[in-house]
This record gives C-alpha cells, sequence and structure tokens, in this order.
C-alpha cells in the first residue's frame, strides 16, 4: 500500500513539474503579463490550475497503469 502511495506522489510532482515548466512562460508573459503575474492572486489562479490538471492526469494515469495490470491495489 505504501508503495502505490510512492508511485502517485512521484506522479503528481513529476507532473506538476512538466506543467510548470512548459506553462509558466506563456502564462507569464502571453496571459497576464510580467507585471500583472507578480500579483499573489494570480498566481494562486495558475497554482489552482496546475494542481487540478496535475491530478487529474495523476488519477487518470494511475488508473491505466491498473488497467494496464503494471499495479495491484
Amino acid at each position: 500500500m505504501i508503495q502505490i502511495w510512492i508511485i502517485a506522489i512521484s506522479l503528481f510532482l513529476i507532473i506538476t513539474f512538466l506543467y510548470w515548466k512548459i506553462t509558466n512562460g506563456y502564462f507569464k508573459n502571453k496571459v497576464y503579463g510580467k507585471k500583472m503575474f507578480k500579483q499573489w492572486g494570480t498566481r494562486s489562479f495558475y497554482w489552482q490550475g496546475a494542481i487540478l490538471i496535475s491530478g487529474g492526469l495523476t488519477i487518470i494515469t494511475m488508473f491505466l497503469l491498473k488497467c494496464g495490470n503494471f499495479l495491484t491495489f
């Protein structure tokens, strides 16, 4: 059971990091602008979306690993 949590948490962190690397420059420069992105409220909306997307992708990935018989729980 602990192995599943370790896999899930590491998958979540990897997906969150990749999402940040891919989208940070786009949101900072094109969507909000550098000055607006420095505000706390704007960044909280960005990170809220990042956590929701990463959580969803982690759940889908864990489900696919379970369906492919790579994980058993």
